[in-house]
């Protein structure tokens, strides 16, 4: 599957910042990179996507008085976690993880970049307005299938996967090569969203 031109292997946000010792780590954050470039060495084509945030970013915990990480906050456009600063344009934490296979993407995405919106999915802002160019790029290239891994399952992966859905492709989530940051239940919300809207997550590697 991952060898057909209609395909495409999207790899989500492996950064030093998400995996252990990183500013926003998640558990086990680093066991996917070995997956994933596997997948890698067997993709035509290969997609990565990267946070990348302004220092001032609004998601910021850091830029709300009186807030810590992981609580919540309402912006313009609805309800958002602050979070620990991270992947800071620039910063050692906001590069790919050494060991990724990152140099065999044809292309990146970077989001988040914009400093008063936060952007989990590949596809969309969370204004669920804005579009990141990832869908366009696809329809130019007539990729029709993805396979989506990297982290985290609940938050990036998980947004980037539904928009996908709404955007017409059919998905496929490789839970081996995911990790979930968990918050507050949030795996099983989006898994049982991710179910019900017709993506499809799967318990071994891709072909």
């Amino acid at each position: 599957m991952l060898k057909d031109k209609d395909t495409a292997l999207i790899v989500i946000d492996v950064q030093i910042d998400f995996c252990p010792g990183g500013a926003l780590a998640v558990a086990g954050g680093d066991d996917v990179v070995a997956p994933i470039n596997q997948m890698i060495d067997r993709a035509a084509n290969i997609i990565l996507t990267q946070d990348w945030h302004p220092a001032d970013h609004a998601s910021f915990a850091s830029m709300h008085k009186d807030k810590n990480p992981f609580d919540l906050t309402e912006m313009p456009y609805g309800q958002q976690v602050l979070w620990p600063d991270h992947c800071v344009i620039g910063s050692a934490g906001a590069e790919f993880h050494p060991e990724l296979n990152s140099h065999a993407a044809q292309t990146v995405i970077r989001k988040g970049f914009r400093a008063s919106i936060d952007s989990y999915s590949a596809f969309f802002e969370n204004d669920q307005k804005t579009v990141t160019g990832l869908d366009g790029y696809l329809k130019a290239r007539n990729i029709s299938k993805l396979v989506m891994c990297g982290l985290a399952t609940d938050y990036c992966v998980a947004f980037s996967a539904r928009d996908a859905v709404r955007c017409g492709y059919q998905v496929e989530i490789v839970l081996p090569a995911c990790r979930a940051i968990d918050l507050d239940g949030s795996l099983h919300t989006q898994i049982s969203a991710m179910k019900a809207e017709g993506v499809v997550l799967r318990e071994g590697l891709v072909e």
